[in-house]
């Protein structure tokens, strides 16, 4: 009988337990009655990821990266709250690309942004259903990025800084009035830099100028590839070529040396050594490309999305710099420029 009593006790103290441990493992109330976990589950999958390469880390690109947290920001997408931002640096190695690459199709961002040419050429070949935005390519096409720029009708879209070679001849000529030979210095195994070279002969070669090549493999033979055309040429042009713009103190160094301006086509190449640049700016070319990202997170699709190429390019100029290069900037480009750099 003691036995019965003390058995039916457990057995009420042990529903009460039961109770009481089903009652603090319901979901939580906020004060509307709403269910408090699946609020914060539903805040959770707001979250959006973004992946971001680029070739190597030089200041034009750090600033189209920069450009794109900004916009996105702007856009209502903000590090840290409701954007996850993950950034990968190739150190200019296309094996290192390739490994980013294989990466970030594992972890399967809501975007991937690749920046300049290589990058986004490993990108494409990793995936065909991760939206891939790429930025600071010169020819997409070319690139074999997209089949078109009104639109790919794939997973890849973007932002070209593709920039118009009758400017950029004019401003040679008004430095150097009396041009015949142009040295370029290049990574043949870049296409953006092959692609500029064969345009630069298709201009300049009926106005009776020489294109002067000065291919250099790595960005440690720049400055040889530089001094190579000492005595060759009268000026020193410079595309967006990642491993020329990665070595440019050195590429200035040697152009010092050799009394050769150099003229570039990345503005902020002007605080590196250059004497002049047209180009775009490549902040602004991040924060278009801040927008095409936000409307893909918005629920867009990358291949309906035309590439983005930009109109207005920013002239900067030191006349410190031609100096030491001995140039002369005659005062008509000076008061067109947007920067003065001493």
């Amino acid at each position: 009988m003691l036995y019965q009593k003390r058995f039916a006790k457990a057995l009420l103290w042990g529903g009460i337990c039961t109770a009481v441990l089903t009652g603090c493992s319901q979901p939580a109330k906020d004060e509307g009655g709403a269910d408090t976990a699946a609020a914060t589950d539903g805040a959770a999958s707001e979250t959006k990821s973004v992946a971001i390469t680029a070739i190597v880390e030089h200041p034009a690109l750090d600033d189209v990266r920069k450009g794109v947290i900004d916009e996105l920001k702007e856009e209502g997408f903000t590090e840290g709250e409701n954007l996850k931002i993950n950034f990968q640096s190739a150190q200019g190695n296309t094996a290192t690309a390739g490994q980013i690459s294989k990466q970030f199709v594992a972890d399967n961002p809501d975007v991937i942004v690749a920046i300049a040419t290589p990058s986004a050429q490993s990108m494409a070949a990793a995936t065909n259903s991760i939206p891939i935005v790429f930025s600071a390519v010169t020819d997409p096409v070319e690139a074999k990025l997209v089949p078109k720029l009104d639109g790919s009708g794939t997973n890849v879209t973007g932002a070209s800084d593709a920039l118009p070679y009758e400017p950029q001849i004019e401003l040679m000529r008004q430095i150097i009035p009396n041009l015949k030979n142009v040295g370029y210095v290049y990574s043949p195994g870049e296409v953006n830099s092959t692609i500029i070279l064969k345009n630069l002969k298709q201009q300049l070669t009926p106005m009776g100028i020489q294109v002067v090549e000065a291919p250099a493999q790595r960005s440690n033979d720049i400055a040889m590839a530089a001094r190579s055309l000492q005595g060759k040429v009268d000026m020193i042009y410079t595309s967006t070529d990642n491993n020329v713009v990665s070595a440019y103190e050195s590429l200035f160094q040697a152009a010092k040396e050799s009394k050769i301006p150099l003229i570039a086509s990345d503005t902020s190449s002007v605080e590196r050594g250059a004497v002049a640049a047209l180009g775009v700016n490549y902040y602004d070319l991040g924060r278009e490309t801040g927008k095409i990202v936000g409307k893909i997170l918005n629920g867009e699709k990358a291949g309906n999305i035309p590439v983005y190429t930009p109109q207005k390019l920013d002239l900067y100029v030191s006349p410190k710099n031609a100096q030491s290069q001995g140039a002369t900037l005659p005062q008509a480009v000076i008061d067109k420029a947007k920067e003065v750099v001493e």
